[in-house]
């Protein structure tokens, strides 16, 4: 259910269950969407879409793996372009992609996180960045994924605002559709319109 993350001694498992249930609730934002449905802002001026923050959910979980292990990827001549596109969900992409993608981002961090014995495991803070903190040299691998939680977390709280403007779904009745829980008196699962 991803309504609680699991109960786990372990800290990998506890931080991974944590993680793995915010993507779960995010992802659930999208559950019964169409692709056209799935670009659609909620208001004016603001352009976040369902769709758009899955992508971006993803892709800023990779570069943070990225930094875990120290990968780095060829810059891009359109950084501040490559950022912003980030956001949306194009034309040409559809929700199947973006959440085959986030799939194998998950299971990425997953192989990483577990191949680390320390979670306290530095990794290297990059410098010269105005949002990172210039007085430290390095985060642990626990504080990575305590931030990707925390980061995951506050775009489904933007995804489940995003949602219910679309179609006036909401988290608790998407994940009783979803899951296929009964109506009680209290909670109608969702229901596409007809």
């Amino acid at each position: 259910m991803p309504g609680l993350a699991p109960f786990h001694t372990d800290e990998h498992d506890l931080l991974l269950g944590y993680l793995a249930q915010q993507r779960q609730v995010l992802r659930l934002t999208a559950y019964g969407l169409t692709d056209d449905q799935a670009r659609m802002p909620a208001a004016a001026p603001s352009p976040l879409t369902v769709g758009g923050l899955v992508k971006h959910v993803a892709r800023t979980e990779l570069g943070w793996i990225d930094l875990v292990i120290e990968r780095e990827r060829p810059a891009s001549a359109a950084a501040e372009d490559d950022y912003l596109e980030g956001f949306s969900m194009g034309p040409d992409e559809t929700l199947a992609d973006l959440s085959a993608f986030a799939d194998d981002v998950a299971v990425e961090t997953e192989t990483v996180v577990r191949s680390i014995p320390d979670l306290g495991q530095p990794v290297p803070v990059p410098q010269g960045v105005p949002w990172y903190p210039d007085d430290l040299e390095a985060w642990s691998v626990r504080w990575v994924l305590m931030h990707l939680v925390s980061e995951t977390a506050r775009h489904a709280g933007h995804a489940d605002i995003v949602r219910e403007a679309v179609d006036g779904a909401t988290a608790f009745s998407l994940m009783a559709a979803a899951e296929g829980w009964p109506a009680t008196p209290w909670l109608q699962p969702w229901e596409p319109a007809s």
